[in-house]
């Protein structure tokens, strides 16, 4: 995909770090996730009473989630909510309420990028993490990614998304092929993957792109209004690995 191809996308998308609607998404054509997998998968709830969305997230150590930015409201009065424990739906759910503000990637011109990582008030015990890479062994165009999410399995005519859609009874899981690989000033460190009639959708930002059982890539965007017609795209993990490992604190 050229660089003026992946501009358009993002123009279409309205990517911006104060727009946390838009680009919520869902996954659409995938299948019900095995009991056994992505226990680590978290939804976070944003609402202020009146008006509400969620994402996705992926519980990496005992006490931090990484997402999506564009998925946080630092607007007053719009709280965000971690919900733990969310698959397979017989667990045990955890609600946290999150106090502090998430710390966003800002790259050398000030510039912030579409990843953050969330500090939960409290460890979460009962929760194995999620494994994240190393990265001497990176993904490449190619390669099968797994993408998890909750969300719509549906579109209406001619593929259109549905604008709400509530939450199905299991987490969707996809796999998807790497296309392509991008960096944009105004959005960070990306990949592209697909696959026929799949799709993400308004909801599943944020949730973790694996490869070998490692989180590789975090949900940030498609197509807005018709599913299919776009890659998805994910933010790169293995690029900011430095970044992730000095903020949680890995050795």
């Amino acid at each position: 995909m050229t660089l003026l191809k992946v501009l358009l996308l993002l123009l279409g998308l309205g990517v911006s770090m104060n727009s946390h609607v838009s680009l919520h998404k869902r996954i659409i054509g995938g299948q019900n996730c095995d009991d056994k997998e992505n226990l680590y998968h978290v939804r976070l709830e944003i609402n202020n009473g009146t008006h509400g969305s969620h994402c996705g997230g992926s519980l990496i150590h005992p006490e931090w989630i990484l997402s999506s930015a564009h998925c946080w409201n630092s607007e007053p009065g719009w709280t965000t909510t971690a919900i733990l424990g969310v698959h397979p739906r017989t667990a045990t759910q955890e609600k946290q309420i999150i106090q502090q503000n998430p710390v966003i990637y800002v790259d050398q011109s000030h510039q912030l990028h579409d990843i953050m990582l969330v500090k939960l008030q409290r460890p979460v015990r009962n929760i194995l993490p999620a494994r994240l890479p190393r990265c001497n062994n990176r993904i490449t165009i190619g390669a099968v990614v797994h993408l998890a999410g909750e969300g719509s399995t549906t579109t209406g005519p001619n593929n259109r998304r549905f604008p709400f859609a509530s939450i199905p009874p299991h987490l969707q899981c996809v796999d998807m092929r790497v296309s392509g690989f991008a960096f944009l000033p105004t959005h960070g460190n990306i990949f592209f993957a697909e696959a026929q009639n799949t799709d993400i959708c308004h909801g599943d930002s944020g949730g973790g792109v694996v490869f070998n059982q490692k989180i590789y890539g975090v949900i940030a965007g498609s197509s807005i209004d018709y599913a299919c017609q776009q890659p998805t795209i994910s933010m790169n993990v293995c690029e900011y690995m430095e970044w992730i490992s000095k903020t949680v604190g890995f050795k």
